[in-house]
């Protein structure tokens, strides 16, 4: 007697550009081994659409309208969902894959990533194996090696600079085109790094440090 099938992996899209949405459901529709679900266009709907339909894996991108990626793996870890993250996106730099990590991602693959990798990396990801593709390892592996403790990222560093200048969390996620949510996982990222619990703690340890100048950063 045959074994039955096994079900096939069941996947959610979200991207906020259509043709990218469209492009990663014609890849997976022809194959049994998975079937996608629902496709997302921001972060806050692939909250709410994960919420109802409980995929196996979020294929998530990062820079999204509404609600970004990062925030959105976070809400997602704060609700307690199952479904397991794998970040899909064209940046690779440590500003955007720590985060993505910190926040509850599975794995981060590149969206310049063959087919085949990526089909691996679903149906790792649904075993709940850790998937990164080669630039991001040697990202991480880079940043873990730094010997210099308490080194900001460009981001964090972008992000300080306006908390010091006197901005709100909202008006920094305004400035940097990121949500309020990033911004505030950037600002514990910092003060993990110079071990401080608050903002103006943070601000003054950079100044101490040179990091910071005592005057207002010019207008973008």
């Amino acid at each position: 007697m045959n074994s039955p099938e096994p079900a096939p992996i069941r996947l959610l899209v979200a991207d906020d550009h259509p043709v990218v949405r469209d492009g990663l459901s014609g890849l997976f529709s022809p194959d049994p081994a998975f079937e996608v679900v629902g496709e997302a266009a921001d972060g806050a709907e692939a909250v709410r659409l994960a919420a109802s339909l409980a995929p196996d894996v979020i294929l998530m991108d990062l820079r999204m309208p509404v609600m970004d990626g990062v925030a959105a793996i976070a809400e997602l870890a704060r609700t307690g969902s199952t479904s397991r993250v794998l970040v899909l996106t064209t940046y690779d730099s440590d500003s955007y894959v720590l985060p993505a990590i910190e926040a509850g991602a599975t794995g981060y693959l590149l969206k310049d990533a063959p087919r085949d990798e990526l089909l691996r990396a679903v149906r790792a990801a649904a075993n709940r194996e850790a998937v990164l593709s080669p630039s991001v390892a040697a990202t991480l592996m880079k940043r873990v090696r730094t010997p210099a403790p308490g080194l900001l990222s460009q981001r964090e560093a972008e992000v300080l600079k306006w908390v010091a200048a006197g901005a709100t969390n909202r008006e920094v996620a305004a400035r940097l085109l990121i949500s309020e949510a990033t911004v505030k996982t950037h600002l514990i990222n910092v003060y993990g790094k110079f071990g401080v619990s608050d903002r103006a703690a943070a601000v003054a340890e950079a100044f101490n440090r040179g990091l910071l100048t005592p005057r207002r950063p010019a207008e973008p």
